[in-house]
């Protein structure tokens, strides 16, 4: 008898594998994997269902946790305020005005304690979009693992960790490239020994596509990053096949359905062919996994409904590429951070994909597609002229020195731009179809009475915690990040005695000095 769960609702028998008479000979889940990393994609499992959230204090956030888990959310994905990402914490000067806007501000373990409050982390997965402090909120984390009593080699989650494409696209950095490129690959080491499970890095396509890069730059310069991460951690000595299973992307979904698609496919390919030039032979090592994000820079504040259509095609385009995690944007997020109803709205919309359209029950239903298939090869093509001349320039560190990747993004955003205001690019409800009277949603704001809590609660840790343990740990970082000392199990014991975040970050500021 069928199983109902893989038959149309007329009773017609999806097959097992797809190949003749589509044309396609290659198998999903066998190298170079345009086809999907898993054989049986999400007729195994879908994929993980994470909603970006993180807002004002670690108690309001943590309130967003729990009620996101409570309606069918797989992982969580923490938004991280400003201050937090450039590391200084909420009472310092400059942090004034930011504190817990665009995410939930961190200034210590204990806010981290609060923030995952009544939530085991052995028991969920955790993705941190967090970069030049990413060692600090890791550790954090990993930290509170331990007071958990969970064990740490058993954890999972992402931290993005992608410092490259802040200097490309983004501008949260810290350090100069070359002390940010080793604190990555320190994260590198001391996870594949202390935390296997954890994935190290996220490289980013996401923020170099909010920049205004079209799809091809995004594919090429994401995976030119990859490119040097991957040869940093070669340098310091280690294991492709080790290392390279623990990265993991982030990209973009944005409007053009085919070409998002097309993208995605792109990439798997191309990846596992760089991956294997560089040595990689355990075909785990060369699997590109990613997380997708709808993108955001296309949603419009007029109309904000229309957002969920736009969104819905996405998280669509973004399913049909094979992702293996997926967060949809909420309808008003161009006017405001997300309200818990748009969130729920979001989330649903991931749900009614999975479970309601019949697109889980094969794997990559578009292949042997002439346009798909061609457009794919197309965009491949395409970002491999991108990677040969950032290769030429000596790497994506290089390529960002001379600003070319800078300005490859800014003419390509100025292009974009001139086609809205003339109207060869239609924007539904900007530039065409547009209403008189605009009805806007209610908004999400932020107090900024949040940052005199946050500095409350800083006053307090440090009159509560042993200052003279804070202080040896500092030295002692600081003596390691002199050095050549892998420096994360420092800035750990740091963290642990509730040292807090501005501290650890200057402490490195004043080995490093500032980008």
């Amino acid at each position: 008898m069928a199983d109902k769960k893989f038959t149309t609702t007329s009773g017609i028998t999806f097959k097992e594998v797809y190949t003749e008479p589509s044309g396609m000979n290659e198998l999903p889940g066998e190298f170079p994997y345009t086809r999907g990393i898993q054989k049986d994609m999400y007729r195994g499992k879908p994929w993980t269902m994470r909603q970006y959230a993180g807002f004002s204090t670690a108690e309001e956030s943590n309130k967003r946790y729990h009620y996101l888990l409570s309606q069918g959310t797989m992982g969580l994905s923490v938004a991280f305020d400003l201050p937090t990402q450039i590391g200084y914490d909420s009472d310092h000067p400059l942090a004034e005005g930011e504190v817990g806007k665009v995410g939930v501000a961190i200034d210590s373990l204990k806010d981290m304690e609060i923030l995952f409050n009544g939530i085991q982390l052995k028991d969920i997965t955790t993705s941190m979009t967090i970069n030049a402090t990413a060692s600090i909120l890791l550790a954090m984390y990993i930290a509170l693992a331990k007071k958990q009593g969970a064990d740490i080699k058993q954890i999972s989650g992402t931290i993005q960790n992608d410092i490259l494409k802040e200097y490309a696209a983004r501008g949260t950095y810290i350090y100069p490239p070359a002390p940010s490129m080793r604190l990555i690959t320190d994260i590198f080491e001391y996870c594949s020994k202390e935390v296997p499970k954890w994935n190290t890095i996220s490289i980013s396509g996401y923020h170099i596509r909010e920049a205004g890069s079209t799809a091809v730059q995004e594919l090429a310069f994401t995976l030119a990053n990859g490119k040097t991460y991957l040869k940093a951690a070669l340098e310091k000595g280690l294991d492709i096949n080790v290392f390279a299973k623990r990265l993991s992307f982030f990209f973009n979904c944005h409007n053009n359905f085919f070409e998002e698609i097309a993208k995605f496919r792109a990439a798997r390919r191309m990846w596992a062919n760089i991956t294997k030039k560089l040595g990689a032979t355990d075909a785990g090592a060369q699997k590109l996994r990613f997380h997708t994000q709808t993108g955001g820079s296309t949603l419009t504040a007029q109309q904000p409904m229309n957002n969920i259509v736009r969104v819905s095609n996405q998280a669509l385009a973004a399913v049909l590429g094979g992702t293996q995690s997926l967060h949809t944007n909420g309808y008003d997020e161009a006017l405001s951070l997300p309200t818990e109803a748009a969130a729920k709205i979001a989330l649903r919309t991931q749900q009614i994909i999975a479970f309601e359209s019949g697109i889980t029950d094969t794997v990559d239903p578009l292949a042997g597609s002439y346009f798909v298939e061609a457009l794919t090869n197309e965009l491949e093509a395409a970002a491999y002229t991108y990677i040969e001349k950032i290769d030429a320039m000596g790497g994506s560190v290089k390529a960002i020195e001379q600003d070319y990747m800078q300005q490859e993004i800014a003419a390509a955003a100025y292009e974009y731009q001139n086609d809205i205001e003339s109207g060869a690019r239609v924007l539904v409800g900007v530039n065409k179809f547009t209403q008189q009277e605009e009805v806007n949603p209610p908004v999400f704001r932020i107090d900024d009475s949040i940052r005199l809590q946050q500095t409350q609660k800083l006053d307090a840790l440090k009159k509560e915690r042993d200052n003279s343990k804070v202080e040896t740990a500092l030295q002692n970082l600081r003596v390691a990040a002199e050095g050549i000392d892998n420096m994360m199990p420092y800035i750990l014991t740091a963290v642990e005695c509730y040292a807090t975040l501005g501290e650890i970050a200057d402490e490195l500021r004043k080995v490093f000095g500032e980008h």
